[in-house]
């Protein structure tokens, strides 16, 4: 069997507890770029408590959290084959510096893309006393195995680029070794270290994580919406469209549409989108 369409609606593993301290937090931050390429920037994110002020968490940092797998009850298909293709975080609450979550996931759809096979996968975190922390949905596109006869899917919300310039763009480097330090956070996928599995993926050479990009882009996002204040994002969605090697220079362009609202997309230097049709609401400052 390619993709295992019976496994949509069930619990993708039981409940699971994850839990994380002021380091892995600070982990994901570096491997996100946090404080590059001024080492005194971002240090709220970078740094323990105290040092720059009272350490804070990014908003993405739940989506290594999430413990969604690639296992065989997904399908018999080759695992090398599976590209990040959709995320899309809602916050409930700040992210603590430690903590203990329940996470509880499961496949919410498998849709026949006919280039390829769409499971989609909804997480929903909650911290130990119950409080809810955030949900996570995540599209995961298994290249080379469309055409099984499922249904294509819903159709995506509306989504048009503003015919306007920018409202803001934000810029950020990414460095050669980036996707090395971003694996520490937990995907060891060989698709982001090992020449040999990426040529059989298809790829010149190992390629960033689109969660690595992702995080990025949300960096960009709370600098130029919220000023800096993880508080004050709510959500965030978006479409992983290109690849992105490590060292590419990405720009997230983010038109602000109703007052909370905002539309982006992330590119590389070249003008490829590497993250589209992006959403992001967030909570206006006084």
């Amino acid at each position: 069997m390619p993709v295992n369409i019976a496994v949509v609606g069930q619990e993708q593993q039981p409940p699971t507890t994850r839990t994380w301290d002021s380091t892995r937090a600070i982990l994901y931050a570096l491997g996100v770029g946090a404080g590059r390429p001024d080492p005194l920037d971002e240090l709220v994110f970078t740094a323990e408590d105290g040092v720059g002020g009272p350490q804070l968490v990014l908003p993405t940092f739940v989506t290594v959290l999430v413990p969604w797998r690639l296992g065989g009850d997904l399908g018999d298909f080759d695992r090398g084959k599976v590209v990040h293709a959709e995320e899309e975080i809602e916050l409930h609450a700040p992210i603590p510096v430690a903590g203990e979550a329940i996470a509880e996931s499961r496949v919410t759809g498998m849709y026949d893309k006919r280039s390829g096979a769409l499971i989609v996968i909804e997480s929903k975190l909650g911290m130990s006393d119950g409080r809810p922390l955030a949900t996570v949905r995540s599209g995961l596109f298994v290249r080379g195995e469309g055409g099984f006869g499922g249904e294509p899917g819903p159709p995506s919300p509306a989504w048009k680029k503003p015919d306007r310039p920018a409202d803001l763009t934000v810029e950020y480097g990414t460095h050669p070794e980036q996707a090395l330090l971003y694996r520490l956070s937990g995907d060891r996928n060989p698709l982001h270290a090992d020449p040999a599995f990426a040529r059989r993926a298809g790829f010149d050479r190992p390629i960033l994580h689109g969660l690595c990009s992702y995080g990025i882009t949300g960096r960009a996002l709370l600098r130029g919406l919220t000023g800096g204040d993880p508080s004050r994002l709510g959500s965030m969605s978006g479409r992983m469209s290109a690849p992105v090697t490590p060292g590419d220079t990405l720009t997230v362009a983010v038109w602000r549409e109703e007052p909370g609202r905002a539309l982006f997309q992330t590119l590389r230097s070249d003008g490829t989108v590497v993250i589209d049709r992006g959403r992001a609401t967030y909570a206006e400052g006084s």
